[in-house]
């Protein structure tokens, strides 16, 4: 995978051509995908390495792509740090008890790969599979998964998660330190299995200025990418920010 077009423009580096990356699901638009799912919980979906390896190879086998993303979402290693949650069909992440005080966030624990061992599973799975076409991993960013757990859900306004960021910025840092933290300890184990690049998704970062931007989320992500930033462990890794 490291001598793919993928990778390589990644790297920067010349290719045949120019991967595109649709940031959406493939599979969800197969008829392929949806039997499988049939019945079948998102959340449970993500903790079975077989229905992962098979949904994640659905829509290389159908439209040959340059790269493979992990069939996973982004609650999942908040759900493997002991937040009670459920991904409700038509809406989303849904938090049973909401973030409100700092008891909460202590209640939030870290992860290893004994946490996720279904994740560790299916990227080595995929990684057989694969072969010569790279697998991407990817986690959600502090803000995005914080934004979930003040909420209690989605949210079009994030008016909770603002006001939990300006009026108790101190607990705020403390939630986003710690999901930082777990965001860490997810993409390592994606990694250590073998994938050939990651992505940060911070869906809900568009809801905030650049400068609360900098000064409430831009050092917790920093913290994740930061984690991940040296080279030499990771055998040829690279980061898609």
């Amino acid at each position: 995978p490291g001598d793919s077009p993928f990778v390589r423009a990644c790297r920067r580096q010349a290719g045949p051509h120019t991967p595109v990356w649709f940031m959406r699901q493939a599979g969800r638009s197969l008829p392929e995908y949806r039997e499988i799912r049939a019945n079948v919980g998102m959340l449970e979906s993500c903790r079975r390495p077989d229905l992962v390896t098979e949904i994640t190879l659905q829509p290389v086998r159908r439209h040959g792509v340059d790269a493979a993303i992990l069939f996973s979402d982004i609650v999942v290693p908040v759900a493997a740090a002991g937040v009670d949650l459920d991904i409700v069909p038509g809406t989303g992440p849904v938090v049973a008890e909401p973030v409100r005080a700092a008891a909460d966030v202590e209640r939030i624990r870290p992860i290893g790969r004994d946490d996720v061992p279904y994740v560790d599973e299916a990227v080595r799975m995929l990684v057989a599979e694969l072969g010569d076409t790279p697998l991407i991993g990817f986690a959600g960013a502090p803000f995005t998964l914080a934004s979930y757990l003040v909420e209690g859900g989605p949210s079009r306004t994030h008016a909770k998660t603002k006001a939990l960021m300006y009026g108790d910025p101190q607990l705020w840092h403390a939630l986003c330190g710690r999901l930082a933290e777990i965001t860490l300890a997810f993409l390592r184990v994606q990694v250590a299995a073998g994938v050939s690049a990651v992505q940060l998704f911070d869906s809900w970062a568009g809801a905030l200025s650049e400068a609360d931007y900098r000064r409430y989320v831009l050092p917790h992500s920093t913290a994740v990418l930061a984690g991940l930033a040296d080279p030499d462990p990771w055998h040829g890794f690279c980061l898609v920010i």
